[in-house]
């Protein structure tokens, strides 16, 4: 694939930024690019009321599809398969969720789309299909007649997502079992309604990709084609859209703005090339000189990547005020009240709020235990001071600006513990 030269704006982009680890047939979705005639699709699970940054490689092929006017994007919600569980890449079963959890996560994730597509009537303009819209309505008996049978078991106990369950010897149950047969009826029946022609995702969803080309040839549909991103780690290899403090989600009701902005300027040095290609539209030039500065001078380029992302997710001038904030936070040690806040009851803290806890209450430690750790480690600070005494409280004479209480877990993450 190294050797295909595309002729498409589409595929170029992909190629020279790194999206791209298969393509079923680069010649014909080039051709199909070059003629603005790619209907693609991406399924979204609705596990959670957010998606977080591991999904942002799929979120932005999807804008670069549009954005290079090759075609339709289709970001595909799973209101259907959601319910049965995609076993790829887990060790053990999903918790099935209910129907009205679903269908609250599923409504919550498609705020963060509108922020990096356009949808509307138009030849490149995005649609949001939902597959509870065919999947709730199958008939099984009808299904296994006209799409069962299409599916061979042996095939199917060969797929890395089954056999990785069987081999150590964890349960896989029979409706994540059937998850394959769903995501492949998908990709026919997204054809059937949209002419949809290209299925994306991540390399661990190669398997079920392809099945779905297999089944449209069964199932008489035109041709199908698949293109697969790389799954991406950092280069400690820690996975992406997850830190020590958990998800980094995208939707602002989940993480902050300023938390967002503050995963993408602690980009490890090694990544900052890679990330600022992916993860932003700045030219490759440009992206060239940012990953060629060495020592210190590669913090700007650390900012300017966590400017461009965040600006993508949450808007612009959102962006230059979480950079803003940190600039008074890290280079003038001010306590700005663009931070984080976390309020607490005053008279509890008139009564004297003990460190440990206050820390505990912000959520910058998990328990008391963490916090002690922290402080004989050196790793807390209240208003920029390091604490010493964990059997300190605090009180008014805290309260910087006689407003809030500043409280930092060491350089990087920082809170605004407020009396109300």
């Amino acid at each position: 694939m190294s050797e295909f030269s595309p002729k498409s704006d589409f595929l170029r982009v992909l190629t020279e930024r790194g999206y791209i680890h298969q393509c079923s047939d680069m010649a014909a979705v080039d051709d199909k690019a070059r003629a603005g005639e790619l209907i693609a699709y991406i399924g979204f699970d609705c596990t959670a009321p957010s998606l977080h940054v591991g999904s942002m490689l799929q979120i932005m092929m999807l804008r670069w599809l549009q954005k290079t006017g090759a075609g339709k994007p289709l970001p595909l919600m799973g209101g259907g398969t959601t319910r049965v569980g995609d076993p790829s890449g887990k060790d053990e079963s999903r918790k099935l969720l209910s129907i009205a959890d679903i269908d609250a996560n599923k409504e919550s994730i498609k705020r963060i789309f509108s922020s990096f597509l356009a949808f509307g009537e138009g030849k490149t303009d995005a649609a949001m299909p939902d597959n509870a819209e065919w999947l709730t309505a199958l008939n099984y008996i009808e299904f296994l007649r006209e799409v069962g049978r299409h599916f061979s078991v042996n095939r199917m106990l060969a797929m890395d997502s089954v056999k990785m369950r069987l081999e150590r010897d964890q349960e896989l149950s029979f409706i994540e079992f059937n998850y394959m047969c769903l995501q492949a009826y998908d990709f026919v029946e997204l054809n059937r309604r949209y002419n949809c022609n290209l299925q994306m995702g991540g390399s661990d969803q190669w398997g079920n990709i392809v099945t779905g080309i297999d089944l449209g040839r069964r199932m008489g549909t035109p041709q199908l084609y698949a293109l697969t991103s790389p799954l991406l780690t950092t280069s400690s290899g820690a996975k992406m859209g997850k830190t020590a403090a958990g998800a980094v989600w995208l939707n602002a009701d989940m993480l902050s703005p300023w938390d967002y902005w503050q995963y993408w300027r602690n980009t490890e040095d090694a990544d900052v090339g890679r990330f600022l290609k992916l993860f932003t539209e700045l030219p490759l030039d440009e992206i060239r000189r940012l990953e060629a500065l060495q020592g210190a001078e590669i913090n700007e380029a650390k900012k300017i990547l966590a400017n461009e992302a965040t600006a993508m997710a949450h808007g612009r001038a959102v962006a230059e005020q979480s950079a803003e904030t940190a600039r008074k936070t890290f280079e003038e040690g001010a306590v700005s009240a663009d931070l984080p806040t976390v309020e607490v009851p005053r008279a509890e803290f008139a009564a004297g709020l003990g460190v440990l806890t206050a820390f505990v209450r912000a959520g910058l430690v998990a328990s008391t235990g963490e916090a002690r750790r922290q402080v004989k480690g050196g790793g807390l600070r209240v208003n920029d001071k390091p604490v010493t005494d964990e059997k300190a409280t605090l009180g008014a004479g805290d309260l910087a600006g006689g407003e809030a209480v500043k409280l930092s877990l060491g350089r990087k993450r920082h809170i605004l513990l407020k009396p109300v």
